[in-house]
């Protein structure tokens, strides 16, 4: 009799939601933008409605930033929000050719913020499960359990069901049960991760060719501190010899000047090719600090056509 009550409390709550559904969806048209983006994500039928329920809408900045005000509570570069009880999507227009695959990956995610909102409470639990149990033994991807720590300061609450939007969309390879599961809503969902991945590398190539640069920089910049302090311990020598040797012509004893003559020349040898050799290492310095510099303004760049407009002064 149990079962019986529980099942039909199913049946109820689940015609209950085809009926908001049919309503939500009688007449509407998805925009051409909203339907390329279920088709790149190779959303199916049933996430295809999900997703239209919620009216998607893609938007410039400053309209987005309306919709979605503290960016819909998200800390990834996935840039979009979804109103609970089905009540809208926004996803943020990124013109940048650099950023292709945000969009998609920000409608994935949002629409799986929906799907998981339609989980019923056995089904919640079982997948909360093959989260957790993914997150705790399998997730090894630095950047990946960055996201999950910033989640559990800023949403403590709703850390399992962004886990089920971030997995779904930014990992490539799952275990089989939670693969399993996400085939409810994408016919290749490897599709998505690796839009995922096209527009992190945008970033990540970048960070670390800077990176890279900076200790490259570091390096250039104590060899030219050493040969400067070198540098000055030669011309001081070369100072100290030619007082010397005015010394000896001044008095008169050529033979001793004539005899400290070639010692003399062949250190101002020395330090002419050391000069030589530090202005080579100060100018590919200098240019490898312009190279490194517009490089880390592409990369903020970058990050600005992917941020939030600045506060209003009070």
């Amino acid at each position: 009799m149990v079962v019986f009550i529980a099942c039909g409390a199913a049946a109820v709550a689940a015609e209950r939601q085809n009926l908001s559904d049919w309503w939500r969806l009688r007449g509407y048209t998805a925009p051409a933008i909203v339907a390329q983006l279920a088709t790149q994500t190779t959303m199916d039928a049933y996430a295809r409605k999900i997703f239209y329920v919620n009216h998607p809408e893609v938007e410039s900045k400053d309209n987005f930033y309306k919709s979605c005000p503290n960016n819909g509570g998200e800390k990834t570069v996935v840039l979009g929000c979804y109103h609970g009880d089905q009540q809208g999507i926004y996803v943020l227009t990124v013109k940048d050719s650099r950023l292709n695959g945000v969009e998609q990956v920000t409608a994935a995610h949002e629409m799986l913020h929906a799907a998981y909102d339609r989980l019923s409470a056995r089904d919640k639990t079982y997948v909360d499960g093959l989260l957790m149990d993914y997150y705790k033994h399998d997730l090894h991807d630095q950047r990946l359990l960055n996201t999950i720590a910033a989640y559990k300061k800023s949403e403590p609450n709703a850390v399992v069901n962004e886990m089920h939007s971030v997995f779904g969309t930014e990992v490539a390879h799952l275990p089989r049960p939670l693969e399993d599961y996400y085939k409810r809503y994408f016919t290749n969902r490897q599709e998505v991760a690796a839009y995922a991945a096209q527009y992190e590398a945008a970033f990540t190539n970048r960070e670390q060719q800077v990176s890279q640069d900076d200790a490259t920089l570091a390096g250039l910049r104590t060899q030219i501190n050493t040969d400067e302090a070198e540098l000055q311990t030669q011309k001081q020598a070369i100072s100290d010899d030619q007082s010397q040797l005015n010394s000896f012509k001044q008095s008169g004893d050529y033979s001793a000047y004539n005899a400290g003559v070639p010692a003399f020349n062949s250190k101002v040898d020395a330090y002419n090719a050391l000069a030589d050799e530090t202005r080579g290492l100060i100018a590919q310095y200098n240019q490898l600090v312009a190279k490194r510099n517009a490089i880390a303004l592409e990369e903020n760049q970058l990050v600005d056509d992917i941020s939030s407009p600045p506060a209003p002064i009070k």
